[in-house]
């Protein structure tokens, strides 16, 4: 009897993912046995077979830049450097000359490139079991989620590939909440400049209208987002209060609009590493207290010890009720997260969400290693420690030079420094001349180099990085007769 009921449970929950699958192989009643239906609109004779298939060791690689134009699709403004392998904060490229890397993949690479612990989590989970569907437990999910719920405010975890799927999630969830107290046009606020993810709604969050060019409908973007300034109070409570209001003709037709959530960067990377203010944040937890909607932390980039705390909530003394992680999550090993708190962390059930890859062995073995890294190293310390000393020698640059660099902002070891509007440069310009040096950094918003290390740099790397850095400097100062 148990068996059949769990048989039962099992084929439901099948057709959760694949619809009704007594349909789906069921015979159609409109064709004939014996028919030829199948092999006549399969002809094998066209399609590739295993000894046609080019071999990937028989095409030509010398020329990669040349394989990229004619073959990878110009999704990226990409520098001329290709890179061959890294150790530790360095990167080598196939040239053979090493770049001190402050990148770290966007703040993906916390633990550096050719991590021990990490090569081994990986190659061990590689050789037992890399992938199986989420049909099944998975132990190294269950234990990476308790982790992550044991070092967070958070109850529940659920598991992706990215940022952006793990912000859909969140978006997800809120709709959700929303609904079930009777919302039909759920208003999820967000930030100016702030940015969420590449996916459709996630780009519809992302407050810059230049990412949304050429993917509307009609000039709109997936409806049901609104924007306000970044720390500024008075114009949140506004949006609060006016997204609580239904227009009177669509009160008439049933309908009920209402604020679902306060979705923000604890601080917004993309945007120009601008932190969050203490006080903007208190105020959007009370303002979602009051409204019965969701607070959501987009902490992407600023997540897993990158601030000096494990989360970024941590820096300003709020709670969220949900809240997204990737990038350094797995250390370079694609996976993403949104967890939550209380009773929403059980809003979604069986069938409203999913993901294919989401939380497998391997990604979540990566995760894990990075959380014992974390954990036994004693790695906010160090954050903390080269977060200090790299902003006091960026401050020290920019008060030598104060024609190229302006305000010096940001948490732990996610730091931006303004090139002044009468630089002659650009952000973009004077990453180029870094890396000519040897020296890896990345543009933030319109006006920002971004320093971004491994979590594992160590004070001579950081006194290397701010010694390239003030030579490009002193070299942009002397072309203005500074």
């Amino acid at each position: 009897m148990l068996e059949a009921k769990s048989t039962a449970a099992f084929v439901a929950l099948l057709s959760l993912f694949a619809g009704d699958l007594s349909c789906a192989f069921a015979p159609s009643q409109d064709v004939p046995r014996g028919s030829n239906l199948f092999a006549a609109t399969i002809d094998t004779s066209a399609a590739t077979t295993s000894n046609s298939l080019k071999s990937p060791k028989s095409l030509e690689t010398q020329d990669i830049m040349g394989l990229y134009e004619e073959r990878v699709q110009k999704t990226y403004g990409r520098v001329p450097l290709t890179l061959k392998s890294g150790l530790g904060c360095k990167l080598t490229s196939v040239d053979g000359k090493d770049y001190l890397d402050f990148v770290s993949g966007i703040a993906t690479c916390a633990l550096g490139h050719a991590n021990p612990e990490l090569i081994e989590a990986v190659s061990n989970q590689m050789k037992q079991m890399h992938h199986v569907s989420n049909l099944y437990y998975i132990p190294q999910q269950a234990k990476l989620a308790s982790w992550l719920c044991e070092n967070s405010v958070a109850d529940k975890a659920f598991f992706c590939n990215s940022g952006a799927e793990a912000n859909e999630g969140a978006i997800k969830l809120a709709r959700r909440h929303a609904a079930n107290r009777g919302i039909t046009d759920p208003v999820i606020i967000t930030a100016i400049d702030s940015f969420h993810g590449r996916t459709l709604a996630a780009l519809s969050a992302t407050g810059q209208p230049k990412y949304h060019k050429g993917f509307t409908y009609g000039g709109k973007m997936v409806q049901g987002f609104e924007y306000v300034p970044y720390n500024n109070v008075e114009d949140l409570e506004k949006m609060v209060n006016e997204m609580n209001q239904t227009p009177f003709l669509d009160k008439l037709k049933g309908r009920k609009r209402g604020v679902a959530a306060i979705m923000m960067e604890a601080l917004q990377g993309e945007g120009g590493i601008k932190p969050g203010n203490p006080e903007f944040f208190k105020k959007a937890r009370e303002l979602c207290d009051e409204s019965n909607a969701l607070l959501i932390l987009d902490e992407v980039q600023v997540g897993m010890g990158r601030t000096g705390t494990l989360w970024g909530y941590e820096q300003l003394g709020v709670i969220p009720d949900v809240f997204t992680s990737a990038k350094a999550l797995g250390g370079g090993v694609p996976i993403g997260a949104m967890m939550a708190r209380g009773e929403c962390a059980s809003e979604l059930g069986p069938g409203d969400h999913a993901s294919t890859y989401g939380g497998n062995p391997l990604a979540c073995a990566a995760g894990l290693a990075v959380a014992q890294y974390l954990s036994d190293k004693n790695i906010l310390d160090n954050v903390n420690a080269r977060g200090d000393q790299l902003s006091a020698g960026l401050e020290s640059i920019a008060a030598k030079y104060p024609k190229v660099l302006g305000q010096v902002r940001g948490w732990g070891l996610l730091k931006g420094v303004v090139v002044q509007p009468g630089a002659g440069c650009m952000p973009g310009e004077v990453v180029a001349d870094a890396m000519a040096d040897g020296l890896l950094l990345v543009p933030a918003g319109k006006d920002v180099v971004r320093f971004v290390p491994p979590l594992i740099v160590s004070e001579q790397e950081v006194k290397d990085a701010l010694s390239i850095f003030e030579k490009v400097v002193a070299a942009r100062a002397e072309k203005l007769g500074s």
